[in-house]
């Protein structure tokens, strides 16, 4: 309906005030958030001011993070927020979890370790469906012994950043057509397993039997239903939403 105003506005001051009251709470008070790593922009409230200037506060009060459009390319938090769904957390140059991992381990925090204002963090990616990634950072000045409250606070620090990240994109009308009922056929979701395993249009007419013209009308559909602008798209919603895995059938 257009005008439609979504309720998830009203919803959101609250939210943003409970993380920030959280990250006062263990520690860690100095705050950034993005809801979608992709959005150039900054998280922002319904006026379209950002968050970083009305209620979440950096440790160095003087940089302007959320100006630097290509900020989730170069920040290494935010990388690792894209290879891993888990809270994890920095200390002294290092990104650790709960459990032994090499996702982490190839992240390069040189620039991080550089920065005089930044002590340790706990770093909270939101993964939801149809590929938008979401991340809250949090921090301190100094170090305070982040391991221990990772242990205790991890999943408290998840849950308040996953409610904050799904309303606000919810709120904001994304992702795109996540209203409309999605429903894909058994053989859209072949031709799309067969394409993500990198076959062609004519390799995968071959393995299911059909014609090219055949599977590029099931794939324009998959690409319709998961509001998909192309064939690269539409593999990456699909697998986000548990249609594309490991092996085809």
């Amino acid at each position: 309906m257009a005008g439609h105003r979504n309720p998830c506005w009203d919803q959101l001051p609250a939210l943003v005030a409970a993380v920030q009251a959280l990250g006062e709470e263990v520690g860690l008070p100095f705050i950034a958030a993005q809801a979608d790593l992709g959005d150039p922009h900054p998280m922002s409230d319904e006026l379209g001011r950002p968050y970083a200037e009305t209620t979440f506060r950096w440790t160095d009060p003087t940089h302007k993070y959320w100006l630097d459009r290509s900020l989730a390319l170069h920040v290494p938090f935010l990388t690792a927020a894209r290879v891993i769904a888990e809270p994890f957390y920095y200390s002294d140059g290092h990104l650790l979890t709960w459990r032994e991992t090499d996702l982490l381990g190839s992240i390069d925090c040189r620039s991080a370790l550089a920065d005089p204002n930044l002590g340790d963090a706990i770093i909270t990616p939101v993964h939801l469906p149809r590929g938008l990634v979401g991340a809250l950072v949090w921090c301190s000045r100094q170090p305070i012994g982040v391991a221990q409250v990772f242990a205790t606070q991890a999943e408290r620090m998840q849950a308040a950043a996953t409610r904050l990240v799904a309303a606000h994109n919810e709120a904001r009308g994304r992702p795109r057509n996540a209203t409309v009922p999605l429903v894909l056929t058994r053989r859209e979701v072949q031709v799309l397993r067969w394409a993500a395993a990198g076959k062609t249009d004519s390799e995968i007419g071959m393995i299911l039997d059909v014609s090219v013209s055949t599977v590029r009308f099931h794939l324009r559909n998959a690409a319709g239903k998961l509001g998909a602008t192309g064939r690269a798209q539409s593999i990456q919603i699909a697998a986000g939403l548990g249609y594309v895995g490991a092996g085809a059938s």
